[in-house]
């Protein structure tokens, strides 16, 4: 079995963490695609965002990084609201639920997999922050939007798994 590895911040992690992180993602995903079929609109997209912050609380519990929800809604904030992307289509496909049969149809089609690919990338951004030692603290917001979209683009070219 390999040994603890420290990092630049003096965390302690040991190696095989990105497979239970994955895991938990995965996890997380289904709940935000099943938030993403709630036909309420806006209450959809508050309960994909709740869903992705205890993501982050889970990823901190397994790596041993403090939380903070504060710090984390803010990071999360910062991250998917500055790339744009889920924060365009997230809302328009959650009001288009509100247009009587065709709006419901389109939300629900399209709603759930912009939720699950956000969610994917998303934690696999926070993954990658937390194996190389960081915290909620210290990450650099425009790499990691930066990443965040091309995590996000790759899940939704594929799909999220």
């Amino acid at each position: 079995m390999s040994e603890p590895i420290s990092t630049p911040n003096d965390a302690v992690v040991a190696p095989g963490k990105e497979a239970a992180a994955m895991k938990i993602v995965r996890q997380y995903i289904g709940w935000s695609t099943g938030a993403g079929l709630i036909p309420l609109p806006l209450v959809d997209v508050a309960a994909i965002a709740l869903v992705q912050l205890k993501m982050i609380h889970s990823l901190t519990e397994l790596y041993g990084v403090p939380f903070s929800r504060s710090a984390a809604k803010s990071v999360i904030g910062a991250i998917i609201g500055g790339g744009g992307t889920f924060v365009i289509a997230a809302p328009v496909s959650s009001v288009v639920k509100a247009v009587p049969v065709v709006g419901q149809l389109a939300g629900v089609l399209t709603e759930p997999a912009i939720a699950g690919a956000a969610t994917y990338a998303l934690g696999k951004v926070f993954i990658q922050h937390f194996e190389s030692g960081g915290t909620l603290l210290d990450l650099n917001i425009r790499t990691k939007r930066h990443q965040y979209e091309e995590h996000f683009s790759a899940a939704r070219e594929k799909g999220t798994s």
